[in-house]
């Protein structure tokens, strides 16, 4: 819910650690960069083809690692069970986000809406029937605000993109 400032669910969340746009691969590329190439991008990730990502302009993406949900105390070592994370949608807003080990998370101020990168879109397709080439070109770009398109024979769950300025430390 965008209107939500806090919620459930955060063990479902990813992480790029590096903007996955400029090492992705386009839908209408896949068989010549990705599939000829044992699934296996230029930029060297490698692509699941029953589990993988797009973006609003159809470029597909490397999958993001799961969202660490977990912190060190740096002096006592101990593990601490909650994250913290400064996010911003690039507008308004930036704040501080905390994710705990239970899947908890909430936002400092303002709600996910707030802290949303509205022009950015992107969604995991799953499935033994999914594939890239099932795909309508047409479909992409995604208009901002709009769901990811379905592709016939996926599963499909939208993600909005949050950008991560930093984590505590």
């Amino acid at each position: 819910d965008p209107k939500s400032s806090s919620g459930s669910g955060s063990e479902t969340w990813g992480l790029w650690r590096d903007d996955p746009g400029p090492r992705g691969v386009y839908l209408k590329d896949y068989d010549r960069r990705l599939k000829a190439n044992n699934n296996v991008a230029p930029a060297g990730w490698s692509f699941d083809p029953t589990d993988w990502w797009v973006e609003e302009h159809g470029l597909i993406m490397s999958t993001p690692e799961p969202l660490p949900r977990k912190s060190v105390n740096k002096e006592t070592k101990e593990i601490i069970p909650e994250k913290q994370y400064v996010v911003t949608g690039d507008r308004e807003i930036t704040t501080v986000l905390t994710v705990r080990d239970d899947g908890t998370w909430e936002l400092e101020k303002g709600s996910l809406y707030d802290v949303t990168h509205l022009p950015c879109r992107s969604a995991a397709y799953r499935g033994d029937t999914c594939a890239p080439m099932n795909a309508n070109l047409k479909d992409f770009p995604v208009k901002p605000g709009a769901e990811m398109p379905v592709i016939n024979g996926c599963a499909k769950q939208d993600y909005a993109v949050l950008f991560v300025l930093g984590e505590a430390v």
